[in-house]
């Protein structure tokens, strides 16, 4: 699990969205607590993909990894700037359902306050 976690996260970072969906089982959802809906792994992928082509630098700092049967929950700070150079913050926390070595289900609970920062 932690492998996983670590994975998932470092290919995040690094923009490889290739790595991130082979962390995804086909039939992942993805669900943020700030809209209730759940996406597929492919809009997930594509949310991504132009997330880390719009937001540089993107790290993901104090990162808190606890694995439990069947998952893990992941806290963090994720960090990145915006094109017009300002610095930007979510503080949040992740719990992922794992089967067979891949994310089942991917619950996101963020501040939405922080989120629209990102988007200046």
């Amino acid at each position: 699990m932690a492998a996983l976690a670590k994975r998932f996260f470092d290919a995040v970072e690094a923009g490889d969205i290739e790595t991130v969906a082979a962390c995804y089982a086909d039939e992942a959802a993805i669900w943020h607590n700030t809209d209730g809906l759940a996406q597929t792994k492919d809009q997930n992928l594509k949310v991504l993909k132009g997330f880390t082509r719009h937001i540089g630098e993107i790290r993901y700092r104090d990162r808190r990894l606890d694995v439990f049967p069947g998952g893990f929950v992941h806290q963090h700070r994720l960090t990145g700037r915006r094109p017009d150079g300002v610095e930007v913050e979510l503080p949040a926390t992740l719990v992922c359902r794992v089967k067979d070595g891949r994310i089942t289900r991917l619950d996101e609970y963020f501040d939405s306050a922080h989120e629209a920062r990102f988007r200046g």
